[in-house]
């Protein structure tokens, strides 16, 4: 079994992945602000911040791989990609494979189509949507070239407003956006643990960008 560190255990993304991983025989850390309510048995739950490099250390130590499952807002907002930056050299040290929880934006349309971002972002979440793709465009391209990394974005539906069911199956595509006979792309948040889980586990190359859908 993996020892797995999630940065941003108790959120949304990150509580499903501690469960899924858990669930499996892992070895689990979990980091985040705050500490659950409901703690999943057998869990390691560290409370402090992601950006205390001492922290970090602490948590990363020894680990196989860490889920990076932060988002850009709150104490985060305009300051998520500094903390990456350093999570992902914490990582490269310490010999663990780096799974960033990416968005849908930094996705593409078609095969060599500019980046959904690069078209119109409503307001409210263009400044969050930048911040975060710049993770996968700019930053992990500049890590240590030790560093095995994983940039995973959900589909355009998707979120804590939509958290679906369990229902075990998923789609795992590449940079182009996954959709349904619809055009529409979705998947529970428990399933994206899922895929999040099974590219750790598996000993398949992959490429660094990956979507995930139904």
């Amino acid at each position: 079994m993996s020892l797995i560190t999630v940065i941003g255990g108790t959120g949304y993304v990150g509580s499903a992945v501690v469960a899924e991983a858990a669930s499996r025989g892992h070895h689990v850390t979990a980091l985040s602000r705050s500490v659950p309510t409901e703690p999943v048995e057998g869990v390691r739950y560290v409370q402090g911040s992601a950006d205390d490099t001492e922290v970090l250390g602490s948590v990363i130590a020894g680990a196989d791989a860490v889920v990076a499952a932060l988002s850009p807002r709150g104490a985060l907002a305009g300051r998520l990609r500094p903390v990456y930056r350093t999570v992902a050299q914490v990582a490269a040290d310490a010999g663990a494979e780096l799974v960033v929880v990416g968005g849908f934006n930094a996705l593409r349309p078609a095969p060599g189509a500019p980046r959904f971002l690069e078209g119109e972002i409503p307001a409210p979440y263009e400044a969050e949507a930048r911040e975060v793709a710049a993770v996968l465009t700019d930053d992990l391209p500049q890590a240590p070239a030790s560093l095995r990394w994983t940039f995973v974005s959900p589909p355009a539906t998707f979120g804590a407003y939509v958290p679906g069911e369990r229902l075990g199956h998923y789609r795992l595509g590449d940079d182009v956006a996954l959709v349904d006979g619809h055009g529409v792309g979705a998947v529970s948040g428990a399933d994206f643990a899922l895929a999040v889980v099974d590219l750790i586990e598996s000993t398949q190359p992959h490429p660094a960008h990956v979507g995930v859908a139904y």
